[in-house]
């Protein structure tokens, strides 16, 4: 049964392929050949060790949900949640939550953006990042997954939900797809997602979602393409290379070095867990730290402008 669930995403691999052809050969200047390459190449690895995690994450949401049976029935009078469709609903509603956590997180606590930023030190935006995936993701993926086996939700069923928000997320990574309007602002996008996958300050951390927007709504997290702002795709300090081994290891060797040079074991172990960019002496800065700095630049600059044009139509006054 585990072997069988994996093989349905696999089955959809030559419709993706496919589809990245055909969006190459379409819009060819999106596209940086050694880069696709390399994604292609992260992409077939990924699959890999997939085969082997998600199956093992399939048997752990079973022995999970098998040894909470005794709770479910002590503390909410049931044993499954069953079959019915609208659980199916609910059962992809709640895996969309469990993904915008595991994602939210895998921005802000470091050793995990270590694992996920393979997905982003692409310098462009295209279909082949949609299947970038970083190799060490799925060994800590499912424990944002682990409630909903406690409560109740048939392992094989949250294992579909999974694939179906993986399989809807790749056909975020488009610049050819425009604004869907309001339906745009409650299911997520490809117009949406081009705000995730870029460096603009404005942008980052922010539209975490999988499926839904309402997440990023509600926690604060979700920001609307800016008219007029261009996007810069990828990450504030790139690998130097586009081997895929250096796109998936490059990060962890920059905690490495940090931790070493770190004064006490209380700053190492920020190093690994704190946001991406804290730094004992400020030398570097998290996002939200440099969010709050170019916001204070901006009001500033407002400021003067305000003061500039008070005073332009006092001038203009006197001389009347």
């Amino acid at each position: 049964m585990e072997l069988y669930i994996e093989g349905i995403a696999y089955y959809v691999y030559p419709v993706l392929i496919t589809l990245i052809i055909i969006e190459y050969f379409s819009a060819k200047h999106l596209y940086n050949l050694k880069e696709s390459l390399s994604s292609f190449t992260i992409a077939a690895v990924s699959s890999l060790i997939a085969v082997f995690t998600k199956v093992w994450a399939l048997g752990v949401f079973i022995l999970v949900f098998e040894f909470s049976k005794e709770f479910r029935m002590e503390y909410l009078g049931y044993e499954s949640l069953n079959w019915a469709w609208y659980v199916w609903l609910v059962a992809i509603i709640a895996d969309d939550f469990s993904f915008y956590w595991h994602h939210r997180l895998s921005h802000s606590i470091r050793i995990l953006w270590a694992a996920h930023s393979p997905h982003h030190n692409a310098d462009s935006f295209n279909l082949s990042v949609g299947i970038r995936n970083g190799w060490f993701v799925t060994f800590y993926k499912p424990v944002f997954w682990l409630w909903m086996a406690i409560i109740g939700f048939e392992p094989v069923m949250i294992a579909m939900a999974l694939i179906f928000n993986g399989i809807f997320q790749f056909f975020l990574h488009s610049q050819l797809v425009p604004s869907l309007g309001w339906i745009g602002r409650i299911i997520n996008n490809a117009y949406v997602h081009t705000v995730h996958h870029s460096s603009n300050i404005e942008y980052l951390d922010k539209n975490h979602g999988g499926i839904l927007l309402i997440w990023d709504r509600i926690f604060g997290t979700y920001v609307h393409p800016i008219k007029g702002l261009e996007n810069k795709f990828g990450v504030l300090k790139p690998p130097a290379s586009l081997n895929p081994i250096t796109a998936n290891t490059y990060e962890f060797t920059c905690i490495w070095k940090d931790v070493n040079q770190a004064p006490t074991w209380k700053d190492k172990l920020k190093y690994i867990f704190y946001p991406p960019g804290w730094s004992h002496d400020g030398s570097t800065l998290t996002v939200r730290q440099m969010q709050a700095a170019h916001a204070a630049k901006i009001a500033m600059m407002d400021e003067k402008k305000s003061e500039v044009l008070i005073e332009r139509d006092y001038l203009e006054r006197m001389a009347g």
